[in-house]
């Protein structure tokens, strides 16, 4: 039902739409629609994950011990997680508050270094990268759907959807033809010029999704997307960010407390006190 913008019928050029440099931010190659019949190449790996918010940091600014070590009787946020994610794959990772299942989001992301244990995208090791390139990685691979949206205030829906185009290269006017034909495909057109405070939580969500969508990341991460919404509204914003990302080939990883949230994916695996089971 979600066709690809660059092909919808509008007086834009789908060229025209495209920035010029660096064209593969804003137009990368598609990943392998995940059909669950085969056993498709891990985009996304973690192995031996550990993350100890709090056990070595005093000592090892005092000297006493280095960072990444990890001392008994400390309940680790992650412990010893391992995790694959095929190409075009949908994950969810459920689990109970405090059950380690965002700071493996975080982790897998890139968003946080885990105290040990690595993380690989399409055989990178992520976690060793500088924190710069773990930005333009997140910037040009990734896509991110939160809670609440995390659309910026003072900014339209349109210049919302535009910005991350305009951090990785785009000028304005590329940046917004393109963030038009996302509106337009996802039936949003008419919130174009609307700010966040003007728009309900569903129609908020629903700009995060373009927004999210619109880089072609390889990887979407979705964390409680529908948290905030009430359960007929989740299910349409978990029915658009599912048929978006395999339209684009796209895999997803959603964290979430909700069965329901979480049988729109293919898969389903449980987190319990930093365990994944």
């Amino acid at each position: 039902m979600f066709g690809n913008p660059q092909s919808s019928q509008t007086s834009r050029s789908p060229q025209a739409a495209q920035p010029a440099q660096p064209t593969q931010l804003v137009q990368p190659a598609q990943p392998a629609h995940y059909t669950g019949t085969a056993a498709p190449r891990p985009i996304l790996a973690a192995t031996d994950l550990v993350m100890d918010y709090t056990a070595n940091m005093p000592r090892a600014q005092a000297g006493h011990a280095p960072v990444g070590t990890i001392y008994p009787g400390h309940t680790l946020a992650l412990n010893h997680v391992n995790f694959q994610l095929a190409e075009g794959e949908t994950v969810a990772v459920m689990g109970p508050s405090g059950s380690g299942k965002s700071t493996l989001l975080h982790a897998l992301a890139g968003i946080i270094r885990p105290t040990s244990g690595t993380v690989t995208f399409r055989g990178t090791d992520v976690t060793h990268m500088s924190d710069a390139d773990r930005t333009k990685l997140r910037r040009s691979a990734f896509g991110f759907v939160f809670q609440s949206g995390q659309l910026l205030p003072e900014l339209p829906a349109i210049e919302n959807i535009a910005l991350p185009m305009m951090l990785s290269g785009a000028d304005y006017r590329q940046a917004t033809d393109v963030a038009v034909l996302w509106l337009e495909r996802l039936g949003l057109r008419a919130l174009a010029a609307q700010r966040p405070g003007e728009m309900s939580g569903g129609q908020m969500q629903r700009i995060a999704i373009a927004r999210a969508l619109a880089m072609r990341p390889a990887v979407v991460f979705a964390d409680e997307p529908t948290g905030a919404l009430d359960q007929t509204t989740g299910r349409e914003v978990m029915s658009m960010l599912i048929d978006v990302a395999r339209g684009n080939g796209a895999a997803v990883v959603v964290v979430t407390h909700d069965p329901n949230v979480a049988a729109f994916c293919s898969r389903t695996v449980t987190m319990q006190d930093g365990v994944l089971q």
